[in-house]
Formats: C-alpha cells, structure tokens, sequence
C-alpha cells in the first residue's frame, strides 16, 4: 500500500499543482480563498481552514468568539473544524449560533471521541443539535491513540460502523479520522478501512521523527512520520487531507515564520491547512498569507525542517503523545 518515495514526491508535486491555490493572485483580487478538492468526496473547500478548539475557546465572550469566525467566512474560509468534546460543547453551541445563515456556503466537520457505536450515535445527535444543521459534511473519529485505541473503533459494535450508517443515510457526507501521534496505526486504519477524509499533524517538526528504541528519533527524511506513513497512504486512496498542528501549539515559532510554517504544510498534498487563530489580527494575518502562497520546493521544506534541532523536534512529538484536544 506505501507509495515510493519517488511516487510520493510527484503526488505531493501533482497535488500541489492542481491546487486553486496556484492562482494566488486572482483569488487575491478577487477577494477570495484559493480552494482544493476535498479528496473524492466532491466538496470543495478553501486551503484554510478555522480551528475551533482551544484557540476559539480563547474568546471568552461569545459575541467575540462569533464576531471573529464570521470574519474569517467573510474572507474566504469555507471549513471549519469543531469537535464534540471541544470546551464541553461550548465549540459547537457557538458555531450553532450562526451556522444557519452560513450552512450552503461552508463545509462542517466535527470529531467524536466515543468508541462504541452506541456513545457515538448519542454524540452525534447532540453534536447536530448544537452545531444546528441536519447534516455533517464531514466526522472525524476523533484522536486515534494507537493499536488498542482502532481495536475498539473498529470492533462490530464500534463508531466506525455508526459513522457507515449515517453516512448511508445521508446524515453524514464523509467520514473521517484524526491523529496527533501515532502515525503507523493511522496508516494501517487508512489502510484497511474505507475513510472519506483524515486529519493529521504535519509540520516541519515532526516530519523527520520516527518511533524507536527509547522514544522518537530524528531520522533521514524519507522515513516514519505522518508525512511518510500516513500521508502517502491517504493520497493514493485519494482521501480528504487536514494538515493539523502546522505551527505544533506555538512550539515551533521561535524556529521559523509563520508564513515558512504554513507554506511548509500546505505544499505537501493536503486539501487544507486548519488553524487555530485566536485574535482576529491572527485570522486577517493568516488569510493574507493563504491567499499569497507558493508552493515551498523540496528541498527549501527539507531545509526548515532540518534548521529545528533535534531536541526542539523530540519535546514537540512527546508534548502530542499526551496532547488532549480542547
């Protein structure tokens, strides 16, 4: 199922070159976000996407936490990216409160962190009931932890067996599946099962790390990370992509610029790059930066990652072992 890593490399540069988001500077005239194919599932969405975790968690007040994602829609960020557990739900009440005026013009994605079928379906419930829709456009099961972790999730009475129901009766689009740090159990998920989308943490940290004898490893690029486990098998299955974690919690920006950060994600094969962005500065910042991007060559993304010290990289793959979403 790998692809070489010759393979590997003219997706990336295949991906890159299909992608809207070549024609940087119509969609900047034009007011707009460059926009890819989310994988086969016929959507369409902006190279943005809004995060809305822990950052969006960082508005205290609702009419500012609202105020700042209606901006980011404005300017062009046609993805959001919520989850069940986020804040208690407080993520998804307040994408609720506006998402009606918006729903035929954004796709909405959310995560489940139950394991059986039966939690799931009574998250997924709660979840439309919060978020305000009849339909989800995409469901991630949520932060895949390892090989127990997809023994429960695909087990005859797990969430992946609801998600295929819903999905079959339309009440949800694409089904999906997260991962902060297990890059070979995400592989082999993608691997055996029939995912729509996958959301993975890529960014010029954890590129070169692999798991070995004593904890991660830098290794030669080419070899054990998200980028060359889990990303190549979602290419060739022509899944969805969300790059996550692209600036790895603002542990990497003393490393290199934002705008070194995101080009490195968003030139790997990827439908989309999801941030967090917590001020509004952050989101006209960002959106600026998407709209302007050219595709970051190989050996330029080889170059950043290897300027991050290996310690830097090693503390950035510990902190997303244990990392717990918002």
């Amino acid at each position: 199922m790998d692809l070489s890593r010759r393979q590997f490399i003219q997706a990336a540069a295949v991906g890159a070159a299909v992608a809207p988001g070549l024609g940087a500077g119509a969609a900047v005239a034009a007011g707009t976000l460059p926009k890819r194919p989310f994988g086969k599932t016929g959507l369409e969405i902006s190279i943005l996407g809004f995060g809305s975790g822990s950052r969006f968690l960082m508005y205290k007040d609702d009419d500012e936490a609202l105020a700042a994602l209606t901006k980011a829609l404005e300017l062009g960020i046609t993805y959001i990216d919520t989850a069940h557990n986020y804040g208690n739900g407080k993520s998804e009440e307040r994408i609720g409160k506006i998402l009606p005026q918006w729903r035929d013009k954004v796709t909405v994605a959310t995560k489940l962190a139950g394991r059986s079928g039966d939690e799931a379906r009574r998250q997924l419930e709660l979840s439309l009931k919060r978020l305000n829709t009849d339909h989800l456009d995409v469901v991630h099961i949520h932060a895949l932890s390892g090989p127990e972790d997809l023994a429960k999730i695909e087990a005859p009475d797990g969430v992946l067996k609801a998600l295929y129901k819903a999905r079959d009766e339309k009440v949800v689009r694409a089904v999906g599946i997260s991962c902060h740090a297990a890059p070979a159990t995400l592989k082999t998920a993608l691997e055996r099962h029939d995912f729509d989308a996958t959301q993975m943490a890529l960014n010029a940290a954890m590129a070169r790390m692999a798991d070995g004898k004593g904890g991660m490893k830098a290794t030669p690029m080419g070899h054990e990370g998200f980028e060359e486990q889990a990303l190549p098998v979602a290419v060739k299955k022509g899944l969805g992509i969300i790059a996550m974690k692209v600036f790895a919690q603002e542990q990497i920006l003393a490393d290199a610029p934002v705008e070194k950060l995101l080009a490195y994600s968003l030139s790997l094969p990827v439908s989309l790059a999801s941030l967090g962005m917590p001020k509004p500065e952050h989101i006209e910042r960002n959106i600026e930066l998407a709209r302007a991007f050219v595709p970051m060559p190989d050996d330029e993304r080889r170059r950043l990652s290897d300027s991050i010290a290996t310690a830097r990289k090693a503390a950035v793959v510990e902190f997303f072992r244990d990392h717990l979403d918002a």
